[in-house]
């Protein structure tokens, strides 16, 4: 697939984002990464990627308040976020989803869930 997409990928586990970047540019996404809420808010100055991938637990500023800030800022509200998280509770889709996540991974996921989800929020074919 030569998508031409760009998608971030946003964890402090850098495994997490080499396993992600691993299955994504093997689809043909662009992939870029941050380590953390921080390091994605000055990437998004410079660059707006077609999706971002957000864990939730993280150092400092988690993923509830970047999804936060992105929601609330106009150049980055419209760009759809996954959460990839090990919080798989129903408080805590059911709160992402309400934070205005567009759709929830919980660890450990396999490539297909990943890349189904990427394909529902951005108009993709199967893959």
């Amino acid at each position: 697939m030569d998508t031409n997409k760009t998608i971030t990928v946003v964890d402090d586990n850098p495994d997490i984002i080499t396993i992600v970047k691993t299955i994504l540019e093997g689809k043909g996404y662009n992939v870029f990464s941050a380590s953390s809420g921080a390091e994605l808010l000055n990437m998004l100055k410079g660059q707006k990627p077609d999706l971002i991938i957000l864990d939730i637990m993280m150092p400092e500023m988690d993923g509830l308040e970047v999804l936060s800030r992105l929601k609330a800022m106009s150049d980055t509200a419209t760009i759809p976020v996954i959460w990839l998280t090990a919080k798989g509770q129903y408080e805590d889709v059911l709160g992402g989803y309400k934070l205005g996540a567009d759709y929830y991974i919980t660890k450990p996921f396999t490539s297909t869930q990943l890349v189904n989800g990427i394909n529902l929020l951005l108009g993709e074919g199967k893959s």
